[in-house]
């Protein structure tokens, strides 16, 4: 192969494992927003009296393992306004039906 038939390959893959690592991260992002949405439908957490506390909604600072998506689903289910966060830190769904759709 020539030098340049290299490069070109090489950039094909590179812009391919970028496009993959965003599907995965999308996907990731996706299913740690329904296992949030879950969560508080489970717990009946509908209006701040069944507001629940959420062992999860605050990054840890020194985390080991994978990453953990839920923190980031929390934060922005409740920056769309389908997650409501009261004043002592608990958290409740805003509509009951689950029609809460994410929109990455």
């Amino acid at each position: 192969m020539s030098e340049s038939t290299q490069i070109i390959v090489g950039v094909i893959l590179l812009i391919g494992v970028y496009m993959l690592t965003r599907r995965v991260h999308a996907w990731q992002m996706r299913r740690a927003y329904t296992t949030v949405l879950k969560d508080l439908e489970q717990k009946e957490a509908f209006d701040p009296s069944s507001a629940v506390k959420l062992p999860y909604a605050k990054v840890g600072l020194f985390r080991m393992g994978t990453r953990d998506y839920r923190p980031k689903a929390v934060q922005y289910m409740t920056q769309t306004g389908v997650a409501v966060m009261t004043a002592d830190g608990k958290y409740y769904l805003r509509e009951r039906n689950g029609s809460s759709k994410l929109e990455i």
